[in-house]
């Protein structure tokens, strides 16, 4: 395998890495795919490949702490996201963002508000008017109770005092749910429902970001009338606390390399993932600022054990 150095890694090439490094893949769905395509993109640029290993279970909390418990020497990476706050704030993790020195932000993925076309609701504000009018609970199906898409959802409806129930459903069931009618609507990655997009049975109202999708004709939720409402999820690669700034610039430019090639980007806008590459030390400075915002989040839900 050829290698193509980048700027920044002459540094680190002489000692590091002499081996493959595992980056720890959290998520199925959108999130498992883009990751492999990254790490595929990093490899071509490596020294020594970078190979993508699923340690799924607990919102995050199994491979997070796995790779946590590794040794800071860069030959274990994580592709993670907001999700080492929720989960942290769950209870679920003895230890929050600061046990990971960060790499790189790699790009955002912003969940979407979905509903069945045949309901009729053509906009944030029919749904919401609907749900004044039926007198009973809107069903709103999210990854899971206390994961990243019930706080998006939690923080939107809120902001309606709309009587709501929150659905939990198996990973990559907002589809299956939402057209069985189990659930009337389901706040989720905008990956889940391209196919159904397509075909015309579902319909996308709002995105929970401050900006608009790259992609579609989609309003914000702010603009849709939900004032304010800013949730969007980043997605990046950190390490174990204490790797040596040689090795961390090096996986950064590796990073870099591989999120402004052409043929990741053609992916991930594809799967609804918009790249956006920060730097390690601004990528911290998101980390940190995100980290408090959900904790204030998840109090105000009643959902913070810590």
């Amino acid at each position: 395998m050829g290698v193509l150095l980048v700027p920044g890694m002459a540094l680190a090439q002489a000692d590091f890495p002499t081996k493959p490094i595992e980056m720890t893949i959290l998520f199925g769905g959108s999130a498992q795919t883009v990751g492999q395509v990254l790490s595929d993109e990093m490899s071509r640029a490596s020294a020594q490949p970078i190979v993508a290993v699923s340690r799924p279970g607990g919102g995050g909390a199994v491979g997070y702490s796995y790779a946590q418990a590794t040794a800071a020497d860069g030959y274990n990476i994580v592709w993670n996201s907001n999700s080492i706050s929720t989960v942290y704030y769950q209870g679920n993790l003895p230890f929050n963002y600061e046990a990971f020195t960060p790499i790189a932000q790699i790009g955002v993925e912003v969940p979407v508000v979905a509903v069945q076309s045949s309901r009729g609701w053509d906009n944030l504000e029919e749904m919401v008017a609907a749900a004044r009018e039926q007198g009973q609970p809107l069903r709103v199906g999210v990854s899971g109770l206390g994961s990243f898409t019930h706080i998006a959802s939690a923080a939107l409806f809120d902001k309606f005092d709309l009587d709501v129930i929150y659905v939990p459903y198996g990973e990559g069931r907002a589809p299956a749910e939402l057209l069985s009618g189990r659930i009337d609507v389901a706040v989720q990655w905008q990956s889940q429902f391209q196919s159904h997009l397509r075909s015309g049975d579902l319909l996308l109202l709002c995105s929970t970001g401050a900006q608009p999708l790259e992609h579609g004709d989609v309003p914000t939720c702010h603009d849709a009338g939900a004032e304010g409402l800013d949730i969007t999820m980043w997605r990046g690669l950190v390490a174990p606390e204490g790797t040596p700034p040689e090795v961390v610039s090096y996986l950064e430019d590796l990073a870099r390399t591989a999120t402004e090639s052409g043929s990741f980007a053609d992916i991930a806008v594809n799967l609804g993932f918009t790249p956006a590459f920060l730097p390690a030390d601004e990528f911290g400075e998101l980390i940190a600022t995100d980290d408090a915002i959900i904790g204030q989040l998840m109090t105000d839900l009643g959902l913070n054990n810590r």
